[in-house]
């Protein structure tokens, strides 16, 4: 069945029947390979003209530069990856009113969506026996709605929950347009916005007529195992589940060592595919990323014998080099089980409460 006859909710049963078989293999971060090549703000405009200083957005290079992305996308199917994510996680009109370029949100996430599309199915063509599949990529903007950013005023909000549904709705139209197979939440912080976001996917789905499946992944924001609305990674599972997403996990904030016991405190509580995809370890003093590719790999390692995962990738500081690490490190390791849960009331809060 090609790409173009077969329906999200189909490709999502393949992901599942292949996780099923194997540990899937997710790429790696765009920002950090985008740094290495030492871009000036020239190279981010692309000859375009803007009002305002376009270096360090790297959404843009989509529209500016599909080369680059399209190159670093390229580096992470070669190495093994077999879900590549788009390069917007910052693709929004609340992230992109940084760079003043609001009303370009839709364009991007066409691209990007368009871009990462052709990269996936030439790889694919390549070789028919490894599907690759396209997950677009929604961040967590640089806005909560669940915490005031007046100390002065707690009630305050800087935008509503309307409004981070809305803007994610416009994003997720653009990914959908240009051809992703599932949207992917991810680095959530916020428990809120992620909700506006499922919202907007749900949104999407209903006036398109189809199911869209999302990817969920949290961020911890402390070693205490909470984000910054303070749920722990079950009580977070727990608010999202309704969303039946076909995989939950954790990544970014932390190295592999670091996000070892949340890994395996979700693995009995996930009925679903479990997706980790951590740092290179921790930042050092500069802010720059240590770890070696045969270090994570040697991790992550540990995390399938132990049969916590279905799908593994990195995050913040990994390369190319630590995603072939990784898919070498797990290659042939039997996949997670994901459980099937008994029926109960499942309620969260800060923390995860269940009564059977």
């Amino acid at each position: 069945m090609t790409r173009q006859a077969m329906t999200r909710e189909k490709k999502a049963e393949q992901l599942r029947e292949i996780g099923a078989q194997r540990i899937l293999v997710k790429d790696g971060p765009y920002g950090s390979m985008i740094q290495s090549y030492k871009l000036d703000e020239e190279g981010f405009r692309g000859g375009r003209t803007f009002n305002h200083d376009q270096k360090g957005n790297n959404d843009l290079l989509n529209l500016t530069r599909p080369d680059v992305v399209g190159e670093i996308c390229n580096a992470y199917l070669d190495a093994g990856a077999d879900i590549v994510a788009t390069n917007t996680f910052n693709s929004n009109a609340i992230s992109l009113s940084d760079y003043g370029i609001t009303g370009m949100a839709r364009e991007i996430n066409i691209a990007a969506a368009k871009l990462t599309r052709a990269c996936a199915d030439a790889a694919t063509a390549r070789d028919p026996a490894k599907p690759r599949f396209v997950a677009g990529a929604l961040g967590p903007t640089n806005k909560t709605l669940s915490v005031s950013p007046n100390v002065n005023d707690p009630g305050y909000r800087a935008v509503t929950f309307d409004e981070v549904k809305d803007m994610y709705r416009e994003q997720i139209d653009g990914l959908l347009d240009g051809g992703v197979d599932f949207i992917l939440v991810e680095t959530v912080f916020d428990t809120l916005n992620a909700k506006a976001a499922l919202v907007a996917v749900d949104e999407a789905g209903e006036a398109r007529g189809e199911v869209i499946p999302v990817m969920v992944s949290m961020t911890l924001t402390d070693l205490a195992g909470r984000n910054l609305s303070g749920q722990t990674v079950e009580a977070f599972w727990h608010s999202v589940r309704h969303a039946k997403p076909i995989t939950m996990g954790l990544n970014c904030s932390f190295g592999a060592t670091e996000l070892h016991p949340y890994v395996q405190a979700l693995n009995p509580q996930v009925d679903s595919m479990l997706c980790i995809y951590p740092n290179a370890g921790l930042p050092n003093e500069l802010g720059a990323y240590d770890e070696p590719p045969e270090m994570t790999g040697k991790l992550v390692k540990g995390w399938a014998e132990n049969g916590w995962i279905n799908v593994v990738g990195g995050c913040c500081g990994t390369t190319p080099g630590h995603i072939k690490a990784i898919a070498e490190a797990v290659k042939g390791i039997k996949p997670r089980t994901w459980h099937v849960l008994p029926p109960a009331l499942r309620l969260s809060g800060m923390e995860a409460a269940s009564f059977f």
